[in-house]
């Protein structure tokens, strides 16, 4: 059951973002927001599905603008008012005061820590005035192990705490802990060589050398879910979201909106270049039977059968509700195309090879106009050429550029 929120904090930071944009669409979106929120007489906000919609067509709109900042702002504010983050971790990002005040605990729980291991450490040397580094080193570990007596209740599943430490949990599962302002360098002559290198370095390269990393780690993660024989679709979209790049370089982002009509929701939403559709449908990775043996000749398994007109159903109904789909949300989905992503050769049947999985795939695809079927071993091959051949022309201006 969904928990819909609304709150004084948020009508303010939607009124503040409405200030970030001179797009009229987008403010269009976003007055469609504020009147669904209202004034907030009596103290109450409006809420539910609707507003969570409206949010979601600011982020939509805002993506089609070309402002991804302000994209994420509102899907930001869609999770929170669809019940997913906590307004804490909203006001970290989008209040400074709140950001200030977080801050502040951050230091005084960092201290407390210190503070414990101080006084750990103090009443070692007390008991022991020989006490060694390997002493206090076996001390701290006997601590960390002691975590092995914490348990988990009768509930249904999970760990039971209280709502407050959800809130910390999610708060620092979304934030960036950095140490910054540090009172001065190991040396003068290391401060000297780090400004040296960074008075020298090209901040378009230094970028895409960041962003590189971030897609490598990325991909790393998907690689170890799928060659996890349990995973489920959830896990496996979970490190596909917002990975658009992943898919090929005809996508420019993930759309924010996965409904279009009624009865259809889609797993990933990618909007191409000329501001079509294109539909990712995913499926488990550990699938025995995604291709088969019949009389001889190799063909799809029923579950890959099932995934193709799953999204074969999928685009007939965005083509059939083409004119409002449009109209609505500026999005174009007829003649829309999709990508089923499913299976991978190190599960299915031993009787059948990996060569012989991608040739009856493409025999499959080459018969196909709307949709292709691949595999996710074949997804991670082609992203981590893509890779690799990011990499490949950054080294290369590098050696064009001696000062990159």
């Amino acid at each position: 059951m969904a928990i819909f929120r609304s709150s004084h904090s948020l009508r303010l930071m939607v009124g503040e973002a409405r200030k970030l944009t001179e797009q009229m669409s987008v403010r269009e979106r976003i007055d469609s927001v504020l009147r669904i929120m209202g004034d907030g007489f009596g103290g109450t906000y409006g809420k539910g599905r609707p507003l969570v919609d409206a949010l979601e067509d600011v982020a939509q709109e805002s993506l089609l603008c070309g402002d991804f900042a302000l994209a994420q702002r509102f899907q930001r504010f869609a999770g929170y008012a669809g019940g997913k983050l906590y307004l804490d971790t909203l006001e970290n990002y989008y209040d400074e005061e709140a950001r200030q005040r977080s801050e502040e605990y951050m230091r005084r729980m960092v201290s407390l820590g210190v503070d414990r291991a101080v006084a750990v450490l103090d009443t070692l040397c007390a008991e022991n005035p020989d006490a060694s580094a390997a002493d206090a080193h076996a001390l701290f570990r006997g601590i960390a192990r002691s975590t092995e007596h914490l348990s988990i209740g009768d509930g249904e599943g999970g760990i039971q705490l209280p709502a407050k430490y959800l809130k910390h949990l999610q708060q620092f599962g979304h934030m960036e802990l950095v140490l910054r302002n540090l009172p001065r360098p190991a040396s003068a002559e290391a401060a000297r060589m780090m400004s040296d290198v960074l008075a020298e370095t090209d901040a378009g390269a230094l970028a895409q050398l960041i962003e590189l990393r971030a897609r490598r780690a990325g991909l790393a993660s998907l690689r170890a879910v799928v060659d996890h024989s349990d995973s489920s679709e959830g896990a496996l979209h979970a490190c596909l979201k917002n990975q658009e790049w992943i898919f090929g370089g005809a996508y420019v982002a993930e759309l924010a909106r996965r409904q279009y009509t009624p009865d259809t929701i889609l797993d990933i939403p990618l909007l191409r270049g000329d501001g079509s559709l294109h539909v990712v449908e995913l499926k488990r990775a550990n699938i025995e039977k995604l291709i088969i043996r019949r009389s001889g000749h190799l063909m799809l398994g029923a579950p890959a059968h099932q995934a193709v007109s799953q999204a074969q159903n999928y685009l007939r109904t965005l083509d059939e509700s083409r004119q409002s789909i449009l109209a609505r949300h500026g999005i174009d989905a007829r003649r829309a195309s999709a990508t089923v992503v499913i299976g991978h050769p190190q599960y299915v049947s031993e009787s059948i090879t990996p060569h012989e999985v991608d040739e009856t795939l493409r025999t499959y695809n080459t018969h196909m106009a709307r949709i292709e079927v691949i595999t996710y071993e074949t997804l991670l091959k082609s992203a981590e050429r893509m890779l690799t051949l990011s990499r490949a022309e950054q080294d290369s201006d590098a050696m064009e550029d001696p000062t990159a």
